[in-house]
């Protein structure tokens, strides 16, 4: 036991050593102290300050060295700064904004940031070369170019957007597709659409790109060409949209209307016209229908075998009411449903009528009463 406690304390003491040895001291520094501009550009710099276990220490701020003509600035929380203030263990990051003429010489230019305070004065050489750079460039890419799907389908694809260039650039979005087809933008992990996306240098950015065809549109596959443009460079993309296309049918009377006639009792006729509005041909057709208790629907055919696309077939619906029903109106309702598609129902309005052979009965009757009721008058009466 005591040879383990040994053991711990040694391991511990071993890392305090360790961590009271560590660097002690104020640090200036940028990730890129050397950079590539262009006449006319603005570079931002990231500076950073850290106080690594020093007494408190107050830090003016200035550069020196800056070329006749350029401007060199710090700023920190969006504003212009002179001097940090570093508790031990605290770190400050600036920005250090350089902008340089637009008549600007090809060449070097060295500069150097200054932070001094408490007895000690840092310094940060900074150089920047006018000179060649990386001429502006974009880059589309996308995961799966070609998707398939109906007319109620949206379209998502996945769009990778690339400024491979040194400087940041706004770039404007374009979609060229067909007639009716609709396309939007919108960054990734948001519903915003939108038409331009601001890109930094070196950054890259994720769009869904989704495409929405018109309802009605034909089977077939349609390009829709993609643009990213930003100033006088740009890049493009083709995707694809695979429509198979689907069947969308309609349930009328022969004469337009949702309406007939029938008799109480006896079965009556009722021509319909199914007809296929949609993009893909309609197969294997069947027709039901849901019906008042008592009555009886069948048709005639049964099924379909297919209708094609703008094309449309006729159905007898023989329908008998049932020899109770008394006059008036009634509601059946009629449906087709394809097998490779969704069914589609109408009602239909089916006013019903009594037989008149009844009306003829009953008329008798009752003329039959009034001449029993005449004769019985006449014979007793005299009496």
């Amino acid at each position: 036991m005591r040879r383990l406690l040994g053991v711990f304390l040694m391991v511990l003491g071993l890392a305090l050593a360790q961590n009271d040895v560590g660097y002690r001291g104020l640090v200036l520094s940028t990730p890129f102290p050397a950079l590539t501009v262009r006449a006319g550009e603005t570079v931002n710099l990231s500076v950073r300050l850290k106080n690594y276990r020093m007494p408190p220490a107050y830090l003016r701020l200035r550069v020196e060295g800056v070329p006749k003509g350029w401007t060199a600035v710090l700023l920190g929380n969006g504003r212009v700064v002179r001097a940090v203030d570093l508790a031990p263990g605290d770190a400050q990051t600036l920005t250090l904004r350089v902008e340089t003429p637009k008549d600007a010489k090809k060449g070097d230019y060295p500069m150097t940031l200054i932070a001094e305070g408490g007895g000690q004065t840092l310094r940060l050489p900074l150089l920047l070369s006018v000179g060649e750079v990386l001429p502006p460039s974009l880059k589309l890419e996308v995961e799966l170019p070609v998707l398939k799907g109906t007319p109620s389908t949206t379209f998502r694809y996945r769009v990778t957007l690339k400024n491979e260039s040194d400087q940041d650039l706004l770039v404007g979005l374009l979609a060229d597709a067909p007639q009716g087809f609709e396309v939007v933008f919108k960054p990734e992990f948001s519903s915003q659409e939108v038409t331009t996306l601001p890109v930094k240098a070196g950054q890259t950015k994720n769009l869904d790109v989704e495409v929405s065809p018109p309802p009605r549109a034909k089977a077939g596959t349609y390009p829709i060409r993609i643009t990213a443009k930003a100033g006088g460079i740009g890049a493009s993309l083709e995707l694809k949209a695979v429509v198979t296309g689907r069947p969308e049918l309609t349930l009328t009377s022969k004469n337009g209307s949702l309406s007939g006639r029938a008799y109480a009792g006896r079965e009556s006729p009722l021509k319909l016209i199914v007809k296929n509005r949609g993009s893909a041909t309609a197969k294997e057709v069947e027709l039901s229908s849901f019906e008042p208790s008592g009555w009886e629907v069948s048709f005639d055919p049964k099924t379909i075998p297919e209708i094609a696309p703008g094309k449309e077939a006729t159905v007898t619906a023989k329908i008998k009411p049932s020899s109770k029903a008394i006059a008036g109106d009634y509601m059946v309702t009629i449906t087709a449903k394809p097998k490779n598609g969704t069914s589609q129902s109408a009602d239909f309005r089916i006013t019903v009528f009594t037989s008149t052979v009844w009306g003829v009965v009953g008329v008798g009757l009752v003329a039959l009463a009034l001449l029993v009721l005449v004769l019985a008058v006449a014979r007793f009466g005299r009496r």
